[in-house]
């Protein structure tokens, strides 16, 4: 029976003692053999193999968790269960999501013949039944009102030989005038599920790695210690190595695929951009690979960096980063096969390099991260893991609310938050300040936006290029540069932005010439080459810190 070794492997797995490295090897050999009786002991075999994989006790350990998983695919009892594994990300299990269209087309792109509409879709289809006569030809628009065909079944007969379903929607919207913007809000606004067919180099999570640095082999049990935040984030990491050309393209296909094998999407990795992708080596096998986004796609203000978690090169989670001068505001997902082993260490370890590299003190953790609208925040308790770490709300209500559940739980050592009460805790963000005696908070964006839409109504022009041109014509008369060098598109593009938050500066007449030139050149930092210059910039702009409290 594989039960009984399945059983005993989940209880020494993560156990690192003298002599129990042995025994785990001769429990992968017994089921690498072994055929499983349900999915969910496949499904608990291939995470076991994943942990051992990230956190080996020797190379013998690393070596046959890796060949298990490389061959994870061809095993009888995998291919038996295929159908209730789907949406997993195991190798050779179908992928089903409802996909942003940046990855859908990635998807239809990268792997042809492999994407498909998930169907039935009744909610879908109205909306696919209103928007495709505006992706068609006249005389295929007008074929489909005449014979009230089913939107799916139009696909299916409108679409050439060779080409999916999905495909040919896809392609469709790739083909409409405009921008990329455009094609976004258009195949976002369809929200279809897709289905990603397992086949020959789609994406799957089984093996997926960035293996480049030397092994750290795991001697001692994790530190499962709740760390001191402000001690811990002193700790520089050891070191950060930028990535160039086919390296940082694979980190970012390896960002995509751990979304798109558990069911997620996250902007950052969607628009990452090439020339913008680092290692920071943080020791002990542990690493966090930092993408900024392409100029296009970068927020106006914060610097916005996704990163993966890695141990031993294995994705063991994820997290976003929006920097704005010394405030971050932090994401931060631990990938279930990896929880609870060091969780609070690993989180402390992201502050450092937010610290250390970014040069961020201030953090804060928005509603969404905390459980609102999240329901795996809440069943997570989210909200207690930051407050034991330090983080506080700043609102009133909050500070009530978790004083009387302090008090009640210091009355019953048993007593546990209810689940409605987390929601209401998730309203409002919680933060932390490590310099000693500040409080931190939001940076003050609002009124300076604010500021900024209001001076765009004293352009009159009704040209919308006319009414840009002299807004950005107003905004470098108060900067001062007498002659503007010549700019890239992408300097020309943040130049344009940022030309209405320059006129919505209340005391720039008062800025010193030096302090003008620095505001110039971190306009431009933002359409350059790495978001982390901007940032950079910002925190050496004392005058413009102080417009924004960041």
């Amino acid at each position: 029976m594989a039960a009984a070794p399945l059983a005993s492997l989940t209880r020494i797995a993560r156990q690192f003692v003298p002599g129990v490295a042995t025994r785990k090897l001769e429990l992968l050999a017994g089921l690498d053999r072994a055929r499983l009786r349900s999915a969910d002991q496949v499904f608990r075999l291939h995470e076991l193999l994943c942990y051992l994989v990230a956190c080996p006790d020797d190379r013998r350990i690393h070596a046959r968790a890796r060949r298990m998983l490389r061959r994870f695919a061809q095993r009888p009892d995998l291919r038996h269960h295929r159908a209730q594994l789907a949406g997993s990300g195991i190798a050779g299990t179908d992928t089903p999501y409802r996909y942003f269209w940046p990855t859908a087309d990635w998807l239809r792109r990268s792997w042809p013949g492999r994407l498909h509409l998930d169907r039935p879709d009744p909610e879908g289809e109205e909306r696919l039944r209103a928007a495709l006569p505006l992706l068609l030809t006249p005389s295929q628009a007008e074929w489909l009102r005449e014979s009230r065909i089913d939107p799916f079944e139009a696909l299916d007969t409108l679409r050439s030989p060779g080409l999916t379903d999905a495909e040919y929607l896809l392609g469709l919207i790739a083909g409409m005038p405009g921008d990329d913007h455009g094609r976004e809000h258009f195949g976002d606004g369809l929200d279809l599920g897709y289905r990603l067919e397992a086949g020959p180099g789609t994406p799957q999570r089984s093996t997926t790695a960035f293996l480049t640095s030397p092994m750290h082999y795991q001697r001692t049990p994790p530190d499962t210690r709740r760390p001191e935040l402000r001690v811990e984030t002193r700790r520089t990491p050891l070191g950060i190595r930028a990535l160039r050309g086919r390296a940082a393209r694979q980190m970012i296909e390896l960002a995509r695929t751990c979304m798109v094998t558990r069911e997620r999407d996250l902007a950052a990795f969607q628009f990452a951009d090439p020339a913008d992708v680092f290692v920071v080596d943080d020791g002990g096998g542990l690493a966090f690979a930092l993408m900024g986004t392409t100029p296009a796609r970068r927020a106006l203000l914060p610097a916005t960096y996704g990163a993966l978690m890695l141990r031993n090169g294995v994705p063991v989670g994820y997290v976003q980063l929006d920097l704005l001068g010394r405030h971050a505001a932090l994401s931060f997902n631990t990938f279930a096969t990896f929880r609870g082993t060091g969780t609070a260490l690993l989180f402390a370890r992201l502050l450092a390099v937010a610290r250390h590299v970014f040069g961020c003190d201030e953090f804060s953790i928005e509603p969404y991260q905390l459980g609102e609208g999240n329901e795996e925040g809440i069943e997570s308790g989210a909200w207690w893991f930051y407050y034991r770490l330090g983080f506080r709300p700043r609102a009133a209500e909050a500070r009530r609310l978790a004083a009387r559940e302090l008090a009640r739980k210091a009355a019953n050592s048993r007593y546990r938050s209810a689940p409605g009460t987390l929601r209401t805790l998730a309203r409002w963000h919680l933060f932390l300040a490590l310099e000693p005696g500040r409080q931190a908070r939001l940076p003050r964006t609002a009124p300076w936006l604010d500021a900024a839409a209001g001076a765009l109504r004293h352009q009159g022009d009704p040209d919308p290029r006319r009414r840009t041109a002299a807004v950005v014509a107003a905004a470098l008369q108060k900067i001062g540069p007498a002659s503007p060098p010549r700019l890239a598109a992408s300097e020309r593009v943040a130049l344009e932005r940022w030309a209405p938050l320059v006129l919505a500066i209340p005391d720039l007449h008062h800025w010193s010439v030096a302090e003008r030139r620095a505001l110039w050149r971190l306009i431009l930092a933002k359409g350059g080459r790495s978001e982390r210059d901007f940032q950079i910039r910002l925190l050496q702009h004392s005058r413009l810190r102080a417009v924004l409290d960041c």
